[in-house]
């Protein structure tokens, strides 16, 4: 691969700009004029768009309607809630001027959306009649984030989602914030082929406000772990700074139950990040924006024929799904004539396409084709055109379940507990993963290992054979000490560095 499209590095060796340099040469984002912004190029927008199409038919299956509300908050709407203040003021971008003229009052950009959403559902709400409502916006926010920025993983402006309910009982908020976990789980694991671990983040980190927060935690190759999506229980908090109250079938003025969730363009940095290796990205099938390319070879005196032949291979591949009620794959022919076919290869496999189908006179004269697979390499040449065809959804579901079983094979690889400090200390400085642990609970022993050795707690996570309802029914009764202080422990919790 010529060295201004391949990439030329060791992912291993230098991840971060492994990293830097499969989104660039991928053709997936550049960094925009504003530090700390990207332009998301239109191969990694598919990518986006192939993630929320999947998320928004789940949501939109369970009574959940998209909406769109404005980018900018007043600071007195801002400040309503004063957990959320606290918790943003450091990231929030503030429009101090119109044109020449100096606002009266500032107003942010926002840096999430309870405060603007949270009246919308005050206004809207009169009856228990009118619960659970559901609503969930597409759209940006804007995190003046002071760290070192990387494209998708941390940037200051990014796009997502966000989902904001209100009900008109707990267990009714419990129920909406794990059935919102476990979406977020289809999509990482089922759609992106990436294991998860679901459990809560501890009272210290979660969102401000907040009765109580999920999470589900990626662990990538550099044994770092990616929050994923997050679902928050948020009580009656904001609807008592919002008045977001009901009459009841009693007649009686009652006050809602409100729950927030929300996934964003990180889960492309995790994508990346998970299954790419030197040659650029690895992409599931299930996510790929083309799921399998073909590429002619031919020379002058026979070009004619073998483009007819691979056209029709394409079209084949393209209807192969046999039925109207089958999705069709999403197939490409490159036919470009000013490329060699090995530099094509190459593009192909740094861009990710998940199968290639290679034809030229000898497949054309045998009516056969050579495959390809970007997962593992495995090249199968003189592969019947018809059992070919019968069989490519099977493989491209093998392709995707063995992404995500090699992955899964790493994390559970890459779980090791300890039961001491120094062992914690020790097992992160020598191995990449994560820690699992006995906690008292406190934040001063995490605080302790985090100075150390830059690793927190990222997930308490669920009892492996339930998804608790709530935070205090999810307590698991454990024998032992907190690994730090040596007091009685109440949780399991997981320490990983962490992006």
């Amino acid at each position: 691969m010529s060295q201004e499209l391949g990439i030329t590095v060791d992912k291993q060796q230098d991840p971060s700009e492994w990293y830097t340099q499969v989104v660039k040469k991928a053709g997936l984002a550049k960094y925009a004029d504003v530090k700390g912004c990207m332009i998301i190029k239109p191969y990694g927008m598919k990518l986006w768009e192939s993630i929320k199409e999947n998320f928004n038919t789940k949501i939109e299956s369970t009574g959940v309607e998209n909406a769109y509300f404005p980018l900018f908050i007043r600071e007195s709407q801002l400040e309503k809630e004063e957990d959320i203040v606290e918790g943003f003021d450091p990231e929030v971008a503030w429009v101090t001027h119109g044109g020449d003229e100096e606002l009266e009052e500032r107003i942010a950009v926002r840096p999430t959306s309870e405060s603007v959403i949270a009246p919308y559902m005050a206004d809207e709400i009169r009856s228990h009649r009118d619960l659970p409502l559901r609503v969930n916006q597409w759209a940006n926010v804007v995190r003046w984030e002071a760290t070192d920025t990387r494209p998708f993983l941390r940037t200051r402006e990014f796009l997502w989602q966000e989902g904001h309910t209100a009900h008109a009982t707990e267990e009714s908020a419990d129920e909406e914030t794990m059935l919102r976990l476990e979406q977020y789980q289809e999509v990482i694991e089922d759609h992106l082929a990436i294991p998860s671990i679901l459990g809560y983040k501890p009272e210290h980190d979660k969102f401000p406000g907040a009765k109580y927060t999920t999470t589900i935690e990626t662990l990538m190759p550099d044994g770092k772990s990616i929050q994923s999506g997050t679902s928050h229980q948020l009580g009656q908090h904001f609807a008592e700074a919002f008045e977001i109250e009901f009459e009841d079938e009693d007649s009686e003025t009652q006050t809602c139950y409100t729950t927030s969730w929300g996934l964003s363009t990180r889960t492309i940095g995790a994508l990346i990040m998970a299954h790419g290796d030197d040659d650029g990205l690895r992409l599931p099938p299930s996510v790929a924006p083309t799921q399998v390319v073909v590429v002619p070879i031919f020379q002058e005196d026979n070009q004619e024929e073998v483009m007819e032949y691979a056209e029709n291979v394409k079209h084949q591949i393209a209807h192969s799904a046999g039925c109207a009620c089958e999705e069709s794959v999403r197939v490409k022919l490159d036919d470009r004539e000013h490329r060699t076919p090995g530099y094509k290869f190459n593009e192909w496999e740094l861009k990710g396409v998940p199968l290639r189908v290679e034809v030229g006179p000898n497949e054309m004269e045998d009516d056969t084709v050579t495959t390809v697979r970007r997962d593992n390499q495995e090249k199968e040449m003189g592969r019947d055109r018809k059992e070919f065809l019968r069989n490519i959804k099977n493989t491209l579901d093998d392709i995707q379940d063995s992404m995500y079983n090699e992955l899964k094979d790493y994390q559970e690889e890459n779980i090791r507990e300890a039961d001491s400090k120094n062992e914690i200390l020790a097992t992160i400085g020598k191995n990449r993963g994560y820690v699992k642990t006995r906690w008292c609970g406190k934040e001063s022993c995490e605080e302790e290992v985090k100075d150390e050795v830059s690793a927190e707690i990222v997930v308490l996570p669920f009892q492996e054979d339930s998804k608790p309802a709530t935070i205090q029914d999810s307590d698991e009764e454990i024998d032992g000490e907190c690994a730090v202080c040596g007091e009685d422990a109440e949780r399991w919790a997981y320490f990983a560095k962490n992006y």
